[in-house]
């Protein structure tokens, strides 16, 4: 079980050190369609500093599939900080991560608040269930960490986004993650929160061709571009959740 359960972290953590894509078959783009990158929840805080001209905080609280290993500088919060500069450059944007690699949900909603109290973002991006389906936890306590962590959160005057799980067709047989994105999308649903869907996401880059996420190949470059297509898709969902207008922005301030 132990040598079952680390192939499936390596695979699953791939993307942080390699893009599971062939070097002969760049992405055509980063297009999402646009039902993955709209919510019925908004980010009322993130909306507020933005529209005053404040500094917009937020924290990546995640994995090691949130980093790139030697560049986390190309990593998806790095390009969700460059991409958020670009279109709202009347604000200053800081990204900041905070790693919780190998931990389930269970180990990290309780320190969350704490967390969230010391360092103030305006939003915390809160990427979690990958080790949870790896593990097998029970659903029930997986649903239940998840609504504490959120409630945590939003407690200590964050606006939370959860994100999911990468996609990835070589795990499929050794990890089923179905049960944990639907509580996921339902704890988000009971608490008013944006979901961003890695998991669909990126099954769709997969099965349009964007990338091949069952090829084994590895390289650098390749996961830079995963993650830039990342980022950039995290930055249109921040920005429209909240219900930002960048062009509208722009005018009012010139």
């Amino acid at each position: 079980m132990r040598a079952g359960w680390t192939l499936v972290l390596l695979v699953l953590a791939g993307l942080s050190a390699s893009a599971f894509a062939r070097a002969d078959d760049p992405p055509k783009s980063c297009d999402v369609p646009a039902y993955l990158l709209t919510s019925e929840s908004t980010l009322s805080r993130v909306a507020s500093m933005v529209k005053t001209g404040g500094p917009l905080d937020i924290l990546v609280v995640g994995s090691r599939s949130s980093t790139i290993s030697g560049a986390e500088g190309d990593a998806y919060p790095a390009r969700l900080q460059a991409a958020l500069r670009e279109k709202l450059p009347g604000n200053t944007v800081n990204v900041s991560v905070e790693l919780a690699p190998r931990k389930t949900a269970e180990d990290l909603a309780p320190d969350l608040g704490k967390l969230a109290q010391a360092k103030k973002p305006t939003l915390v991006v809160w990427q979690t269930g990958t080790v949870d389906a790896m593990r097998s936890v029970d659903i029930d306590n997986f649903r239940g960490a998840v609504d504490h962590g959120v409630a945590a959160l939003q407690s200590a005057g964050a606006d939370v986004v959860l994100m999911n799980m990468q996609y990835s067709p070589r795990t499929e047989t050794m990890v089923s993650p179905a049960a944990y994105i639907d509580n996921m999308r339902l704890a988000a649903q009971q608490h008013d929160v944006p979901l961003f869907d890695r998991f669909a996401i990126m099954n769709q880059w997969n099965e349009t061709g964007e990338f091949d996420l069952f090829s084994a190949v590895r390289g650098v470059d390749l996961a830079k571009r995963v993650h830039d297509c990342l980022g950039r898709a995290l930055s249109t969902f921040v920005i429209d959740t909240a219900h930002i207008n960048p062009a509208e922005l722009r005018a009012r301030r010139q």
